[in-house]
């Protein structure tokens, strides 16, 4: 049977758990990524099994609800955080010249152009400036640098594709992973221009990436503690936590994390302080 590059597919060996498109189709190997959840794999083509319209169909609305739940959920949460920020804002609702607040500017860098163009969607949707960038893991150490000058953000998302092979080497070895040196690596050279971890905040990793070394090179928050799969809209929700929760405050790791689709098993992080700063009185810009 032959497939070509975009195709949907599901493999036999695992039982058909996850849905993957074709990247690529080298001899009889295929390069799956996974259409939800951000993990890469090899597959021979024997081992492939095409997804009909309507599977394809029932499979994305499955997925389409899932990701609806996490999304009002996050609405109640921002809601609830609004009305506070407007009240303590206001002194109680005694004043009324209103108040403003100083926009949050998030780079997403990504490997994935397909995740990309889905995460852009949900920062717009959930109010935040963004600057998604293609980049694959393996380019990322180098071309972050020059981004991060050009954009000078304040949240930094630092994800793609990742997988663990036990077969290439132990669970805490980074080269049993197939990009998590890149994205440690990424998150160092950014480290190394803005080392405090509440004046940049850093998000890095993705399926099954190694948690522990994207911890200690500096990323305050990072997938994946248990070595599951993350959903791709992921750290989105944790962007949009971090931005939305007043500076003075910190973000402990589990109201980050209790909004996500994946939750404490697919990522983790350190308590990091907000950044919404909020001023007054809100002036109107008149027209000339």
């Amino acid at each position: 049977m032959s497939f070509s590059a975009g195709e949907r597919v599901t493999r036999k060996s695992h039982k058909h758990d996850l849905l993957f498109r074709i990247a690529s189709v080298t001899g009889n190997t295929a390069i799956l990524h996974g259409e939800d959840m951000r993990l890469a794999a090899d597959a021979p083509l024997d081992d492939l099994v095409r997804i009909g319209e309507r599977d394809l169909k029932r499979l994305k609305q499955k997925t389409k609800e899932q990701e609806e739940f996490s999304y009002r959920l996050f609405r109640q949460d921002y809601q609830l955080m609004k009305d506070k920020r407007a009240y303590q804002s206001g002194d109680g609702y005694q004043h009324s010249s209103g108040f403003f607040q100083l926009p949050t500017k998030v780079l997403h860098v990504d490997g994935d152009r397909t995740y990309l163009r889905k995460c852009t969607e949900l920062y717009n949707r959930v109010g935040l400036e963004v600057h998604g960038v293609y980049v694959h893991e393996k380019e990322m150490p180098y071309e972050i640098g020059s981004l991060v000058d050009d954009i000078r953000p304040n949240i930094i998302v630092i994800t793609g594709h990742d997988a663990f092979s036990g077969n290439k080497s132990l669970k805490n070895d980074l080269r049993a992973y197939r990009h998590s040196k890149y994205f440690a690596e990424t998150v160092e050279v950014i480290r190394q221009k803005h080392p405090r971890l509440d004046d940049l905040v850093i998000f890095a990793g993705a399926c099954q990436s190694h948690f522990e070394s994207l911890i200690r090179a500096g990323a305050n928050f990072a997938s994946a503690p248990s070595r599951i799969n993350i959903h791709a809209l992921d750290p989105v929700y944790i962007a949009a936590k971090i931005a939305y929760t007043p500076f003075m405050e910190k973000v402990g790791v589990w109201d980050a994390l209790r909004n996500t689709l994946t939750g404490e098993k697919g990522m983790g992080g350190v308590e990091t302080r907000g950044l919404l700063r909020t001023g007054m009185p809100y002036v109107a810009e008149e027209d000339n």
